[in-house]
């Protein structure tokens, strides 16, 4: 039985992580699903959004306890290659071309936080919860600490990954965990509102703006800095996307890409 549910809309792909009876958690089936369902994502030329959402109370419980069983008795090396899957999965979603964008409708621990970390955007449900649990357990939240680490930062993390401690939606917002906070009954409908933003951009220059901000984020002011931003500006400009985006703007018409992304009768 597969581990997600995968159903796409236009230009639009959603992910669903579908064992809601163990509160979709985590096993070697279930990161080896992803990994190759992102995979696949990331070479589709017209997919413009990914959501990333889970069926049942919990978005993701972290690992499974049946896994968690077997790993019990791991050596070093089968602990580090089982490791190196479950990071390699984070890598592969958190680096894909096309914005990921995470419908967290309840509890989210573990490497589910690492999960939620890897996408763009983030909208919850003021009834998700949220906890750095590992630590409770003896261990450490090392292969999702880049991803939690670059959006909350060190100094919250400092704290969550220590305390282990459960904090709420509106608190993942203030520590830039996530974006969007909303009642249950409304969070399909805010995240489609940001999905629409998205598929009515460029959907070339959306892909160039998610490795812009990979490219830019961390480099120190510089020359080469000042040179690389006016080349990626001198690219878009004279890209067919670019010329028909001003062209559209400038004759107050509706782009090519607006039109493609309207539902089909």
């Amino acid at each position: 039985m597969s581990r997600l549910d995968i159903q796409h809309e236009g230009h639009v792909a959603h992910v669903y992580l579908n064992r809601p009876e163990l509160r979709n958690a985590f096993d070697a089936e279930t990161i080896a699903e992803l990994t190759h369902t992102f995979t696949e994502l990331a070479a589709d030329p017209t997919l413009r959004a990914i959501v990333l959402g889970a069926h049942g109370k919990a978005f993701c419980a972290g690992a499974d306890l049946n896994w968690m069983r077997a790993m019990a008795d791991f050596s070093w090396a089968e602990n580090h290659t089982d490791g190196a899957r479950l990071a390699n999965m984070l890598w592969t979603i958190a680096s894909s071309p096309v914005p990921v964008i995470a419908k967290v409708q309840g509890d989210c621990y573990g490497g589910g936080v690492g999960l939620v970390a890897c996408c763009d955007v983030v909208v919850a449900s003021r009834q998700a919860g949220f906890c750095l649990s590992e630590a409770k357990l003896g261990l450490i939240p090392a292969t999702i600490s880049p991803y939690v680490i670059d959006a909350i930062g060190e100094r919250a993390a400092r704290r969550y990954f220590v305390t282990a401690e459960r904090f709420s939606a509106e608190r993942a917002q203030l520590i830039g965990l996530v974006h969007e906070v909303c009642d249950a009954d409304t969070l399909h409908e805010t995240t489609q509102q940001v999905v629409h933003s998205i598929v009515h951009n460029g959907p070339v220059a959306v892909r160039a703006c998610k490795q812009l901000v990979k490219d830019i984020g961390k480099m120190p002011l510089s020359t080469d800095l000042r040179d690389l931003t006016a080349r990626r500006i001198a690219d878009i400009r004279a890209s067919d996307e670019g010329r028909e985006g001003v062209q559209a703007f400038l004759n107050k018409r509706t782009p090519a890409w607006q039109l493609d992304a309207k539902p089909k009768d």
